[in-house]
């Protein structure tokens, strides 16, 4: 294979980038999550049982190309319509958007892309100044994501004052898990928040760390979400990136790996900066260049699907969707008395109000007449 320089822009000073947008331990803490969490006893972890190969793993293997298939979703940017943060929410959604394809076969038509500014919204893994991708999973393992088309990104957090966010409310309400609008304001056609709607879940999730570990969960179930060092970055264009820096400061997501004849084996990174940058929003990094060594991974539970006949379907204006059960794949029942918040992160009112609606999770409320 022919040998890839790396090329920078000629004014490598002129993107400057002077933010962290992940998480530290205590930030995770604070929140509510486990920092390295997983889900699945640490005696009989789920990414331990895996296996590899008794020939060993191929020196190249790419989910964007397995065995003349593409599995990857998307390529996303979290930078529009204005500057967000939020590479550790798209990080982990595109990784899960892909098991999802992965899961669904490679004949399955139309990809189903989950939504991360629901997560923004409702996870409490971050904003658009820094967030957890194993925080992400460790929200949606009790509870629900719903998709793009329900609720498009918006660049947006309770605390961004960038662009329009001032004016867009980005509270954990149904209208913010997903939405539809009947008509124009002037014609009197309410936005309706919608308690059925096409979502994925998850069934597990854990942390990993090594090139080793890496590649066996990416081997046998899909890509991941992994912290990388973003400075040296900024102004790729093209190549094989070679950089032993390692302050990590952002999330990318990793598809698979392949190997230069010069440079050796190197990771198929993808990021969120959109497809104008780098080698069509991806790029190549060298095993242990840019501190890539630490991940998080997810396993699918269920996802809503046309070939799966689970789809509740909504009016156009969404009036038969407004109240009622959680909604499917996952439905629980929507409690009838008081629920009371058990974490810190939120209060009694909140679980009220959003387990009436159908948004529930275990983690943070209980309610009357739920069995303990």
């Amino acid at each position: 294979m022919m040998s890839v320089t790396f090329t920078l822009a000629t004014l490598a000073s002129a993107n400057v980038r002077g933010r962290n947008e992940v998480w530290t331990e205590e930030q995770e803490i604070q929140a509510g999550w486990v920092p390295r969490g997983n889900a699945s006893s640490h005696d009989l972890n789920s990414h331990d049982l895996l296996s590899i190969p008794k020939e060993g793993l191929p020196e190249e293997f790419s989910w964007c190309n397995k065995d003349g298939e593409n599995y990857c979703t998307m390529s996303r940017n979290q930078h529009i319509p204005q500057y967000c943060g939020s590479c550790w929410a798209h990080g982990a959604v595109s990784a899960l958007a892909d098991r999802v394809k992965i899961a669904r076969g490679a004949q399955s038509g139309t990809d189903i892309n989950p939504s991360v500014q629901h997560v923004l919204n409702c996870a409490n893994a971050g904003s658009c100044h820094g967030g957890s991708a194993g925080s992400v999973y460790q929200w949606l393992y009790s509870s629900a994501i719903s998709l793009e088309t329900s609720n498009p990104y918006l660049a947006c957090s309770s605390e961004s004052s960038e662009g329009f966010c001032r004016s867009v409310d980005t509270s954990c309400s149904a209208l913010n898990v997903a939405r539809t609008c009947g008509g124009f304001s002037s014609e009197g056609g309410p936005c309706t928040g919608l308690n059925h709607y096409p979502n994925i879940t998850i069934s597990d999730y854990g942390s990993i760390s090594g090139s080793a570990a890496i590649q066996k969960e990416i081997y046998n179930r899909g890509p991941i979400a992994c912290g990388i060092d973003a400075g040296p970055l900024l102004n790729y264009e093209s190549g094989i990136v070679d950089n032993r820096e390692g302050d990590v400061d952002h999330i990318i997501s990793v598809v698979g790996w392949g190997n230069d004849a010069s440079k050796g084996s190197y990771w198929i990174v993808r990021n969120s900066w959109g497809e104008f940058w780098g080698e069509f929003g991806y790029v190549r990094v060298t095993f242990g260049s840019l501190g890539l060594d630490s991940c998080n991974w997810a396993t699918v539970a269920d996802y809503t699907a046309p070939e799966k006949h689970n789809q509740f379907p909504c009016h156009e204006g969404g009036d038969n969707c407004k109240g009622g059960p959680s909604p499917s794949p996952s439905p629980s029942p929507s409690p009838s008395g008081q629920c009371h918040a058990i974490s810190a992160v939120v209060t009694d009112d909140w679980c009220t109000a959003n387990c009436a609606m159908g948004y529930c999770p275990s983690d943070l409320c209980t309610c009357d007449g739920e069995s303990a």
